[in-house]
């Protein structure tokens, strides 16, 4: 099987010293489904991150999106929970996945903005990614979502195993300039296992 998918190419690929193997590093609006021992990662705030994989054939992926839905004709319609769902279940598929055998961890949906706490879209997020999984009849395995603070996760295919570090506040700026940033890309864009926690 090939390690690519769509837009793979975009991924950001490098070797993690830490996990001593090599990553792929998803930014928002990416998804990426592999059937080898690339591990993948990415750094949430208000954005979710699902993590989907075929246990029996040992294959998954991870998305990244930043809103829980809108209109997929608007340039990047994959910054959207419910189409990036539904590309990274059909990635999965497309590669011999089978619908009945996929499992879910989900993480990030975090309220990093101070000051609005009234429907925050990390709490949106993270409800969209509870209620989608749930009709689609995928089961969450395991979720780290809401709070205050931006994670970063390393997701393993092969094993299942995911790693979450929570992030300290002092990278909350960083991170929401960030998110904010891809926003304002995309607004600008023509119309078209088990978890480990550690501090």
């Amino acid at each position: 099987m090939s390690n690519a998918a769509l837009k793979a190419d975009d991924v950001m690929r490098y070797h993690d010293a830490r996990f001593q193997t090599i990553a792929a590093k998803l930014l928002p609006t990416q998804y990426l489904s592999v059937d080898d021992d690339t591990a993948l990662t990415t750094t949430l705030g208000s954005c979710v991150a699902a993590c989907i994989r075929d246990p029996l054939l040992k294959i998954g992926g991870m998305n990244h999106f930043l809103l829980p839905e809108g209109q997929i004709g608007d340039g990047a319609p994959a910054r959207y929970g419910s189409y990036a769902m539904e590309l990274l279940i059909n990635d999965l598929l497309k590669r011999g996945a089978h619908r009945k055998r996929l499992e879910a961890k989900v993480f990030g949906g975090a309220n990093v903005l101070k000051g609005f706490t009234s429907n925050p879209v990390g709490t949106r997020n993270a409800e969209f990614v509870r209620q989608y999984l749930l009709a689609e009849h995928i089961p969450i395995l395991a979720e780290d979502l809401c709070g205050i603070h931006p994670r970063k996760i390393w997701f393993f295919p092969s094993t299942g195993r995911v790693v979450v570090q929570k992030l300290p506040h002092a990278h909350e700026a960083e991170l929401v300039a960030a998110e904010s940033a891809v926003r304002a890309r995309l607004s600008r864009a023509p119309v078209t296992g088990g978890v480990e926690l550690f501090e």
